[in-house]
C-alpha cells in the first residue's frame, strides 16, 4: 500500500479527537478537519477547515485526495458512520479508521450497552464490508480499553477523587483492567497511517497500562506522601445501581456500569488483553507505563 500522508479528522475537538490531532500533525501529516456547519467550535488554526452539512455528496467532496479518513465522532454522529465509509469508498481514500476507541467487537460488557454496541458494530461491519467489494479501501478498528488519564480524572465514581485525596476502592482491589492514556491513543493511530500493510482490515488491540486499583492507590499516595481518605464499596453494589438507573431511565447507569466493567470481580471485562505482549502495543509504539507515571499525568 502507498504511503498515507493527508488525513481527514471527524471530530478533532472531542476528547480523544483532540489528541489524536496534534499527534499527527506532529508527526507530519497533512491535517484537514472535517465539521459540520453548524459547529462554533474552534479549531488551531494552522489546520485547515472544511464546515460541511455532512451529506453524501458534501463529505465526497470534502475527503477527495484525503489518503485516510480518522473518524472519532460522538455518540451523535455515530449513526452516521456507514455514510462516512460511502463518502470515503466514493472519494478513493484508502484507509478508514473507524470508531471504536473502546472495548472493540469482542467486549464482555453488559447487555445494557447492547444497542449502543450494536449500533457502532454496525458501522465497524459495513467497513469490513466495503473493503471486500472495493479494491484499495481498507479500514482499522484501535481497542483501546479505558482511557485512564482523562476518565480517571473526570470521574471520581472510577475510584479516585484526584483534587481531595479520596479513593472508592470495589472489593479487594485486584481486579486488573486495561488503561490507554490519550497520548497512547494518539501515537496508536499515527502509527496505524505509517504502516498501512500491517495494522490493514483489523481491530487492534492498544494498551498503556495492565493496572489495578490497589497499586494505583499506592502510587498516589507515594506521590502525594501521605494516605488516602479510602471507602469500600463491592462491583455487585455498583451493578445493581447501575442496572435499577437503566431500568428507571436515569442517565447514570452509564457511568455506573462503565465503572463496573472495569472493576466486576473475577470477570475480567475491563481487559482488552491478557498481557501487552498479547496486544498490539509494540506494533504501534504505545509505550508501556508504570502506575507512578499515570499518575503523575493525573496529578497535573
Amino acid at each position: 500500500m502507498s504511503t498515507i500522508k493527508n488525513v481527514a479528522i471527524l471530530g478533532a475537538s472531542g476528547n480523544f479527537g483532540t489528541p489524536i490531532t496534534s499527534a499527527l500533525v506532529a508527526a507530519g501529516f497533512n491535517i484537514t478537519i472535517i465539521t459540520r456547519s453548524s459547529s462554533t467550535t474552534i479549531h488551531p488554526p494552522n489546520i485547515p477547515i472544511v464546515r460541511i452539512d455532512y451529506s453524501l455528496d458534501t463529505l465526497t467532496q470534502a475527503f477527495t485526495n484525503q489518503d485516510a479518513v480518522v473518524c472519532v465522532v460522538g455518540p451523535g454522529g455515530i449513526a452516521l458512520q456507514k455514510t462516512f465509509i460511502d463518502a470515503a469508498v466514493i472519494a478513493r481514500v484508502k484507509r478508514f479508521i473507524i470508531d471504536d476507541f473502546g472495548w472493540g467487537p469482542t467486549t464482555k460488557g453488559f447487555p445494557q450497552f447492547n444497542t449502543i454496541h450494536a449500533s457502532r458494530k454496525e458501522g465497524w461491519d459495513y467497513a469490513a464490508v466495503k473493503a471486500r467489494e472495493v479494491d484499495g479501501f481498507t479500514w482499522t478498528g484501535l481497542s483501546t480499553g479505558n482511557p485512564i488519564d482523562w476518565a480517571m480524572k473526570k470521574f471520581p465514581m472510577m475510584g479516585f477523587d484526584v483534587a481531595n485525596h479520596r479513593a472508592i476502592i470495589y472489593d479487594n482491589g485486584t481486579e486488573r483492567f486495561t488503561g490507554t492514556t490519550l497520548e497512547g491513543i494518539g501515537q496508536a493511530v499515527v502509527r496505524t497511517l505509517q504502516n498501512p500493510q500491517a495494522t490493514a482490515n483489523c481491530f487492534l488491540k492498544v494498551q498503556s497500562i495492565n493496572t489495578c486499583q490497589n497499586e494505583l492507590l499506592d502510587a498516589f499516595e507515594k506521590a502525594t506522601g501521605q494516605k488516602w481518605e479510602v471507602t469500600r464499596s463491592t462491583s455487585k453494589e455498583l451493578i445493581e445501581s447501575g442496572k435499577g438507573d437503566f431500568e428507571a431511565g436515569a442517565g447514570m447507569w452509564r457511568l455506573k456500569l462503565a465503572v463496573a466493567t472495569l472493576y466486576d470481580v473475577g470477570q475480567g471485562r475491563g481487559r482488552i488483553a491478557p498481557s501487552r505482549e498479547d496486544s498490539d502495543a509494540e506494533l504501534l509504539g504505545v509505550k508501556d507505563e508504570t502506575a507512578d507515571e499515570i499518575v503523575a499525568k493525573l496529578l497535573q
